[in-house]
């Protein structure tokens, strides 16, 4: 067998970066749909709204109370770092997220009772804002008998 001699970089491979028409290793046109971003800010915000809204349909009193939330206070108070502020003139109620996320001890760490516990602080503030007991704000919902 005899080769043929050529001249240099004629016969030559192609690159690897290139398939056999030089186009492959495109990106395709249109890519799977991605999931959508969830962040824990995300989540703590969904918590607070739902329950806002809960609380506002049932009763009238926070109907104008403007729910807010926060990172942290300006200051620790002598009882220690508050969760929450609540201010009655300017009808609002402010949740500070880090002490919250932070600072209350779950027994289970998971989503759910990450979630119970958000809701819980906001059923709290406005039970303070109200002068009432947080189980009296929506005493419908744990009668099951």
């Amino acid at each position: 067998m005899m080769r043929r001699k050529t001249r240099a970089g004629r016969n030559a491979p192609r690159p690897a970066r290139h398939g056999r028409h030089g186009r492959e290793g495109r990106s395709p046109v249109v890519r799977p749909p991605l999931p959508p971003l969830d962040t824990r800010l995300d989540r703590f915000d969904l918590a607070v709204g739902t329950a806002a809204e809960f609380l506002r349909s049932a009763w009238e009193d926070l109907r104008d109370v403007s729910f807010e939330v926060a990172d942290m206070p300006a200051q620790a108070t002598v009882e220690g770092i508050p969760r929450w502020r609540v201010d009655r003139a300017a009808k609002r109620i402010v949740l500070f997220r880090i002490p919250i996320e932070r600072l209350s001890h779950l027994h289970r760490d998971d989503d759910l009772h990450r979630r119970i516990l958000v809701e819980g602080s906001v059923f709290r503030a406005a039970a303070e804002y109200l002068d009432r007991d947080p189980w009296d704000l929506g005493p419908e919902r744990f009668r099951y008998f």
